[in-house]
């Protein structure tokens, strides 16, 4: 016999509401992608305008830049009401991340599906090698077996596919640029730029039947096996390294273009040892209501008699349209505070290395550091850290390069994790190519100079800095 049993719990849950969520998507944003978020909701909204005022004359005060606020009762019913006006107003809550999207170009996938167009094909083929591109990644690798997508081609598309026609297919898409796509593996990706180049053929025969060696550099059984001299073996290897293992990433849509393209989001200056910061504000308009949209609202309210359905249904969109420019406007407004009081806390900790530019000044600072400074949570610091730059009198930096652990030295003193990484980087770069340094050694290295630092911890930081292991960073000289 089942005994049933009833409980009562209480649970506290925090909901955000749509300015919270509006909020935490701007704070991710860069300086380019609030040019784009704001030029997009000024298209879209007719509620919000952008201002002929430059922001610092902006007054928040002002009342032609405040929409009416409209009660519960000025709605026709409840399914018409902003959630918002539903939700309680809880700014302690947690954030939500979500993605923030984009408009672009042409898309990789679009430029291969363009570039096969131009090749006479069959309707069948042509179906064929469309499907094949749906299934190449952002790199440009074809990663699914032939055999599955012969499977997917019969069972959703009803197309009888075997694996050797789509291997036809394939060789063709192998041919589009960028070249190399289309690959399965790295090897394959090799071979297809390889054989597309002039005097090549000892390089395809070194990828083709010594391809582990290569990729964990045992030149010397590569040699020894395949009877290639030195000065030979250099060259292969020179032409190898030279290729571009994901050929998809050369592939990039104007956007991406101009995300490559470092946009400070702050303006650190100096006057006289002061230091002031300064949102880059670039084509960022300020933004205000539409007076004639609040106007129309406000003479709705002070006389509902004889109203009409077509009306009251009009001024309805004018209401939700007068909300979601504000909402967007109080949204802008709160990003801006919080990113200036986080770079504020970040010069406070780092105000010697903004001074004199010196790597040495840097402080060790982690996120919960400025969080306790500013009243933030961490993750609201994070946010405002990632992918963000600041202009200073000696370069553009991005905000994380602030950031770093502590270590202690034998003697108890604080000292940067990133002045461990410049030495790491040093005696990496001093090192014998032929017998690189194991992390084991580097270790002892930097015992040796007064660092008490554990193995692990070594391997961490070279990871941190993109060195390969010592193994993979030997050359032939």
């Amino acid at each position: 016999m089942v005994t049933q049993k009833l409980k009562l719990q209480q649970k506290l849950q925090q909901k955000l509401s749509p300015q919270q969520i509006q909020v935490i998507k701007l704070l991710e944003s860069t300086t380019l992608e609030l040019e784009e978020r704001v030029r997009q909701e000024v298209e879209d909204n007719p509620a919000l305008e952008v201002s002929s005022e430059l922001p610092d004359q902006m007054d928040a005060s002002s009342s032609e830049d405040t929409p009416v606020d409209l009660s519960l009762g000025d709605y026709s019913n409840e399914d018409d009401i902003p959630p918002y006006k539903l939700e309680a107003d809880n700014k302690s809550g947690r954030e939500k991340k979500e993605d923030i999207p984009f408009s672009a170009g042409m898309s990789f996938h679009e430029s291969l599906i363009e570039q096969l167009g131009l090749r006479d094909l069959s309707q069948k083929q042509r179906l064929i090698a469309e499907y094949i591109i749906g299934n190449i990644d952002e790199e440009g690798y074809l990663r699914r077996d032939l055999s599955a997508i012969s499977d997917d081609l019969l069972f959703q598309v009803n197309v009888d596919a075997p694996e050797n026609e789509l291997e036809e297919i394939l060789k063709i898409i192998q041919d589009f640029e960028p070249v190399g796509v289309g690959a399965r593996t790295l090897q394959e990706c090799l071979l297809i730029q390889l054989r597309k180049k002039p005097e090549t053929a000892l390089a395809v025969r070194v990828v083709e039947s010594y391809f582990n060696e290569f990729a964990y550099r045992h030149y010397d059984r590569i040699a020894k096996e395949s009877g290639i001299g030195e000065d030979e073996l250099k060259t292969v290897v020179r032409e190898i390294t030279m290729l571009n293992p994901k050929p998809g990433n050369a592939f990039s849509t104007p956007l991406e273009n101009r995300k490559d393209t470092i946009v400070p989001d702050f303006i650190v200056e100096q006057n006289d040892r002061e230091l002031s910061v300064s949102l880059n504000g670039r084509n960022v308009p300020e933004l205000k209501v539409n007076a004639g949209f609040s106007e129309m609202v406000e003479d709705y309210s002070g006389n509902k008699e004889n109203q009409t359905r077509d009306r009251k249904d009009a001024i309805l969109f004018i209401k939700q349209k007068l909300d979601s420019a504000k909402w967007f406007i109080d949204a802008v407004k709160q990003r801006r505070t919080t990113l200036l009081s986080v770079m504020n806390a970040i010069i406070g900790f780092q105000r010697a290395f903004f001074i004199d530019g010196d790597e040495a000044s840097l402080k060790p600072m982690i996120l919960k550091d400025v969080a306790e400074r500013t009243g933030y949570d961490i993750s609201t610091v994070s946010r405002v850290s990632n992918s963000k730059y600041v202009q200073t009198n000696f370069g553009i930096y991005p905000l994380k390069y602030f950031f770093s652990e502590s270590m202690q030295t034998e003697d108890g003193e604080e000292i940067s994790s990133r002045e461990i990484k410049k030495i790491l980087s040093e005696c990496i770069r001093a090192e014998d190519k032929l017998k690189p340094l194991t992390d084991d050694k580097l270790t002892d290295i930097l015992q040796e100079k007064g660092y008490v630092i554990a193995r692990r911890t070594v391997a961490k930081y070279r990871e941190q800095l993109n060195i390969p292991v010592a193994r993979l960073r030997r050359e032939i000289l």
